[in-house]
């Protein structure tokens, strides 16, 4: 009854494309770690880049701007993959019922937002992950191949001589269930961060796995930290002030309400998102101060409104009027430019093991993600990846052959507080710019606390498998940190 031809492990936009893609003959098992919307693809506000039906721009521009945000460690071939075949999934999703703002003519609006030389950014809204991940949740359910699974926590998952084998915790109860192929699309890292504009799912839960799999993992230091979040500090989980407030006109403006982005650089708010993050952080040491605003009350109220419908509600949700008062605003972890090392097909380096989305390093994004590039990556090459296991299916056949988890049963639960010591660890060592003291010590207990959840006999649920693949993370993220930053190859050994 658990096998299946391909398991997918998450429910965000990547995840339900690859699942829309493959072919209807495939069994497919779709697990979502908690509700079907909540994933980092449901929180994209300002929407999703691509040349499309505009013969006022090009894909050679659209990879120009990325390769210019990205620092030019952009992959040449992925990237080129992605702005050319960009026309073909933007129209996919438009044929399935996404529905992108228009002008009154009838044309697509295209919004601008920092780092583009084009206005190249389809929206819905300000709302457009929503849009896009409520439609293809639509669609797949539609599938009578494919079986959804909500509140379904992978918690391991091991190769095996017949495919996959997946250990699954669903409403207090252990599945084993088995698969010919696995994609996983289990997005960010966010929640490694004391603050973060992430979902509450987003604990690099795929990648942890795929390493201890033995799957190469690339760049996941290569983190971007997104200059507008909601500065109310008070809640881990940040609302996002999406770029696209900018793209309309809104000015960044310092403790004494005064401009300062042309001290930085020339594109003033436009610049792409790591060189905004950084000059704040510049202008908070010179200023003394950490309170920064975002200024849109220039702009007309209706405007406003009818524009970022969703950022006005929940900013008077928080007691602030943006067609009146600035917004208080801050740099936040939001997202991973790095991940589980993939090709253009989204082939991981363990045989019939994909990645896609946010945990996936296809290289596109260089050091540093241009707005917008998201959601098109994980349709392109979830697409790609599908196609991909279409082709190789029929190849694949035979008996399953379960992999036999050890369930921990009648173990302790895991000690308390590591979580949130590992946070603390992050937030202080690797923020916006590395904490060079804090760096090593942090490092070295990292260290400390994988090995006890590595080697330790706990209790297998969900604050396990979380708190594991945090540390993961984080021993990842800051040996690679470590390494730039003491320019050596020696890292502290694991005890």
């Amino acid at each position: 009854m658990n096998n299946y031809d391909v398991i997918i492990a998450g429910c965000g936009v990547a995840g339900l494309y690859a699942a829309y893609n493959l072919s209807r003959r495939l069994s497919v098992l779709v697990l979502a770690k908690r509700g079907l919307t909540l994933c980092n693809s449901a929180l994209a506000q300002g929407g999703i880049a691509g040349v499309y039906d505009n013969p006022l721009d090009s894909p050679e521009n659209h990879k120009h701007d990325t390769f210019v945000a990205g620092g030019f460690e952009n992959d040449p071939e992925s990237t080129d993959i992605l702005v050319n075949e960009a026309k073909i999934d933007i129209a996919e999703i438009i044929r399935l019922g996404v529905d992108f703002d228009k002008m009154p003519d009838g044309s697509y609006h295209r919004t601008l937002e920092g780092g583009h030389g084009m206005h190249r950014i389809f929206h819905h809204k300000d709302a457009t992950g929503f849009e896009i991940e409520s439609t293809l949740l639509d669609t797949v359910r539609t599938l009578e191949n494919v079986t959804i699974w909500e509140d379904a926590v992978m918690c391991d998952c091991r190769k095996n001589p017949s495919g996959f084998s997946f250990l699954v915790l669903k409403e207090g109860q252990y599945h084993v269930c088995n698969s010919r192929f696995a994609l996983f699309a289990t997005g960010g890292i966010g929640r490694v961060y004391e603050y973060t504009t992430n979902s509450a799912i987003a604990t690099g839960d795929g990648i942890a796995i795929a390493y201890r799999m033995g799957a190469q993992i690339k760049n996941l230091s290569y983190i971007q930290f997104h200059p507008t979040a909601f500065n109310n500090k008070n809640t881990r989980e940040c609302f996002l002030i999406s770029e696209a407030v900018r793209g309309e006109g809104a000015y960044l403006k310092n403790c004494n309400g005064e401009r300062f982005m042309h001290n930085y650089d020339a594109r003033l708010e436009l610049a792409p998102r790591d060189v905004v993050s950084h000059s704040i952080i510049f202008e908070a040491k010179k200023t003394g101060s950490d309170n920064f605003y975002l200024d849109i009350t220039h702009k007309d109220p209706e405007f406003i409104k009818e524009r970022f419908p969703m950022i006005y509600r929940n900013l008077l949700d928080a007691g602030f009027d943006m067609t009146q008062d600035m917004i208080p605003v801050f740099p936040c972890q939001h997202y991973l430019m790095g991940g589980i090392k993939v090709d253009t097909s989204a082939r991981t380096t363990v045989e019939d093991l994909y990645a896609c989305g946010e945990c996936s390093c296809t290289g596109v994004h260089g050091n540093n993600r241009l707005a917008s590039n998201s959601l098109l990556e994980a349709l392109v090459f979830s697409r790609r990846a599908a196609a991909d296991i279409n082709e190789k299916a029929p190849q694949r056949s035979g008996a399953f052959m379960p992999y036999n988890f050890d369930l921990n049963e009648n173990a302790p639960h895991i000690p308390a507080g590591l979580r949130t010591e590992i946070r603390r660890i992050m937030q202080q060592a690797y923020f916006v710019i590395p904490d060079i003291g804090a760096l090593s010590s942090g490092y070295e207990r990292v260290i400390a606390i994988k090995e006890v959840l590595d080697s330790g006999r706990f209790c297998i649920d969900r604050d396990y498998v979380e708190a594991r693949s945090l540390a993961t993370v984080a021993y990842i993220v800051l040996g690679e940190a470590y390494k730039i930053a003491f320019e050596s190859e020696e890292l502290p050994h694991t005890r």
